[in-house]
């Protein structure tokens, strides 16, 4: 059985995040009024903090104890609070035109606290999968159904973290219309297990019942296996509307507005502190792109964007000009129409800088699914229908496809590449996309791309 947390964890969460803000904002002013007479943080600024926290903290659901042992969930509801938080004293501040409030003073502020919650969340993550660990009792559990079904549920919850069964039996759906149910109670109440689960292409209804009623008689919990929730080729889930299970058949293609609004305000902030950061190097870049071969220093080419609209994507241009005169083509190792210059951009991904405009514009995102032209779109989704589902996003600069695939030189590689693309599409979040970002960087310095 899962564990119980207690009662109290919430509160004591609660209280330790509510102490680790005030300890960070009074420190910070500390730090930052070393010299000054008056260190004394305002209190009305203080007392703004914490109300603006306790409400941050409720409408980003951030301490809910069932979350405790996901990091990732922990996380993300955290930064959520945070992204409030900042929103709330910074209009404070603005309406109000508290300029004796050091703007320096609130970033150190809002950074230290950030990393002594890292820590803290860190801490009780490991705590939480320690205490697991040493309680964990395997539940018995016995499945009843088709034998390509069972086999992908078992393989499932095999690979699951959490994974705490202990499969006993399995009965095959052939076995079950062969016999009488009374059989098929003996057989169950010999293995004595503690949930069945039913992994049926077609569910049997009168037998759901029986296992149904068999189960309340016996404290034996029935659960029913979708097939669409765990086909291979399927991108559904199972969501609950009220009491009622429903298969969702294109899981993961809406994001919700929390979602969208945290992904697009990241992709702004992370691309202006590039663009401002990083403009010496892209005068740079710009110079050597235009000294080292004849021709325009940016590219510029029609992709296809969220909801098919198509845009224009800009890139330092890495190839000699007329390079597809002869109509659209892939690049290769060692491809002849790369200029030296820009084999060197390819390797390191500097030609895709000039992309973080089309973020600002609102084209794409820093993270998201490679765009691509209609020319290959079309031949995509003949071998690869699902591939329609990415349209739904904004494409990136970067992806989970180009960093742990790479660049396609044929439709068939595109078509491998557009699985990974799919596997991003049911994860979106902040703490995936700095993950894709990181691990981007990487690459650039390794020189690894194409």
């Amino acid at each position: 059985m899962p564990i119980r947390y207690s009662k109290y964890l919430y509160v004591m969460l609660f209280v330790c995040d509510l102490f680790l803000l005030n300890f960070s904002f009074l420190k910070s002013h500390d730090i930052i009024h070393y010299y000054y007479y008056d260190s004394n943080i305002p209190l009305f600024l203080l007392i703004t903090i914490n109300v603006a926290w306790l409400f941050s903290t409720i409408q980003a659901h951030n301490l809910k104890p069932r979350l405790i042992s996901k990091i990732d969930e922990s996380l993300k509801r955290f930064v959520k609070a945070v992204t409030y938080h900042i929103i709330i004293i910074g209009s404070i501040i603005y309406f109000f035109k508290l300029v004796n409030i050091s703007r320096l003073e609130m970033i150190a502020g809002y950074f230290l606290f950030f990393v002594l919650v890292l820590v803290s969340r860190l801490i009780i993550y490991v705590a939480v999968k320690l205490q697991r660990n040493r309680v964990k009792s395997l539940n018995k559990i016995l499945i009843i159904g088709n034998e390509d079904i069972a086999i992908r549920f078992v393989d499932i919850v095999a690979s699951s973290k959490d994974n705490r069964y202990d499969l006993v039996d399995f009965i095959a759906a052939s076995q079950v219309k062969r016999g009488s149910f009374d059989n098929l109670k003996k057989t169950i109440l010999d293995q004595r297990p503690e949930e069945i689960f039913i992994c049926l292409a077609k569910l049997d209804q009168h037998l759901c019942e029986q296992l149904m009623q068999f189960g309340e008689i016996y404290h034996i919990k029935i659960n029913i296996v979708p097939a669409l929730a765990i086909n291979n080729d399927s991108f559904s889930a199972v969501i609950n509307y009220g009491d009622i299970p429903v298969d969702d058949l294109v899981a993961g293609t809406y994001l919700s507005l929390d979602k969208r609004v945290l992904k697009r305000g990241f992709d702004v902030f992370f691309s202006t502190c590039i663009m401002i950061a990083g403009a010496p190097f892209f005068v740079a870049l710009l110079c050597l792109t235009k000294l080292t071969s004849r021709g325009p220093v940016f590219y510029k080419q029609e992709r296809i964007g969220k909801n098919g609209k198509p845009f224009i994507i800009y890139k330092f241009r890495s190839m000699y000009i007329d390079a597809e005169k002869y109509g659209p083509q892939l690049s290769k190792d060692n491809d002849p129409r790369i200029t030296g210059w820009g084999r060197f951009l390819r390797k390191s991904r500097l030609d895709e800088l000039p992309q973080f405009w089309n973020v600002l514009k609102g084209d794409m995102s820093v993270v998201g699914p490679r765009p691509e032209r209609q020319h290959y779109i079309n031949q995509i989704i003949e071998h690869k229908p699902h591939y329609a589902q990415l349209l739904c996003l904004k494409p990136g600069i970067t992806s989970i496809g180009q960093v742990y695939y790479g660049y396609a030189e044929n439709i068939e590689q595109m078509c491998e590449r557009v699985n990974y693309d799919i596997n991003y599409l049911e994860k979106v979040n902040i703490h995936y996309d700095v993950t894709i970002i990181l691990r981007t960087v990487k690459i650039m310095v390794q020189g690894k791309g194409k």
